[in-house]
């Protein structure tokens, strides 16, 4: 199950109400590390090979989402999807040209699809060799859950732009899939279109369970966790970081190929009390629901 024009995703970009707290939470307590930092701007790096993993900007009084990058698997693939994304209802706000503003280069386009969200699609981009003796941070970004109005639309437009695949569909969520990892995007049923959260792939369960732990010893409790997917099958703890950006440690994401078959709803449903596979977490709570709304994109 892969998608001929999209690898996988790079990063996300963020604008943050007080760039140095943001910079200080998310590397001593959530542990990236600054890859490049330029005028009102910090771009930090996992332990994986991806040259940044969260671009952090200098805002207003509320974080906003600026953008969603992918990484192109060729350059002929973005100019498949400088195609295919205007057929599906895109505007490009940036053709496809050098991204000389920002520190991993390459080259790339960005668009706005028809709800507001903003994709960059990028090629050639810097790496970092990748460090593997660290275990308990980040690798890379496993996958963004964006919520929508119309899942069914955004669903269709992420297919016929991107070349993604469904991979799986609850009541709540529509699971998009572009390489061998389950899924890399999803759609989160909502009545708006903001970032619901963003996930952090960790080596394994003992990096989940200590980021965990160095999540609340910071004072950031977990708001849903520690738990097992069903959908993905992978492990998670969830929080809120200083802003109100809903954010996720991972690990032990499923790998699938062209014979995992995709299941809807009915395949998906828990019994009473639970809401994942182990049972042992209450459900997500108010605060944390409220947060999974509260993020929007930059409005045009």
């Amino acid at each position: 199950m892969t998608s001929p024009w999209i690898e996988g995703l790079r990063s996300v970009a963020l604008n943050v109400p007080d760039l140095a707290r943001a910079e200080a939470f998310y590397t001593n307590v959530w542990h990236l590390e600054v890859a490049h930092r330029k005028e009102g701007s910090v771009y930090l790096r996992g332990t994986g090979s991806d040259h940044h993993l969260l671009a952090l900007y200098a805002g207003g009084p509320v974080p906003q989402l600026r953008q969603v990058t992918l990484r192109a698997r060729t350059a002929e693939a973005l100019e498949a999807v400088a195609q295919a994304s205007v057929r599906a209802g895109a505007t490009l706000t940036s053709p496809i040209g050098p991204l000389s503003k920002n520190p991993a280069g390459g080259v790339g386009l960005t668009l706005r699809d028809p709800h507001g969200r903003v994709f960059q699609v990028v090629h050639g981009d810097a790496r970092h060799p990748p460090q593997t003796t660290q275990r308990d941070r980040p690798v890379r970004l496993t996958h963004v859950v964006l919520n929508s109005h119309s899942v069914d639309e955004t669903q269709a437009f992420l297919t016929e732009a991107f070349g993604f695949r469904l991979a799986d569909r609850t009541v709540a969520i529509a699971f998009m899939n572009c390489n061998t990892d389950h899924h890399s995007l999803a759609v989160g049923v909502a009545d708006n279109d903001a970032l619901n959260h963003i996930a952090f792939l960790m080596p394994d369960l003992d990096g989940v369970m200590r980021g965990g732990g160095r999540m609340q010893d910071a004072g950031h409790p977990i708001q849903w966790g520690p738990g097992r997917h069903g959908p993905g099958n992978n492990l998670f703890n969830y929080f809120i970081d200083p802003f109100g950006v809903v954010i996720e440690y991972t690990a032990d994401v499923q790998q699938v190929d062209d014979s995992y078959v995709a299941r809807g709803p009915a395949d998906w449903m828990w019994p009473p009390g639970r809401v994942d596979q182990w049972g042992i977490s209450p459900p997500p709570g108010a605060e944390l629901k409220e947060a999974q709304r509260r993020v929007l994109f930059v409005p045009v």
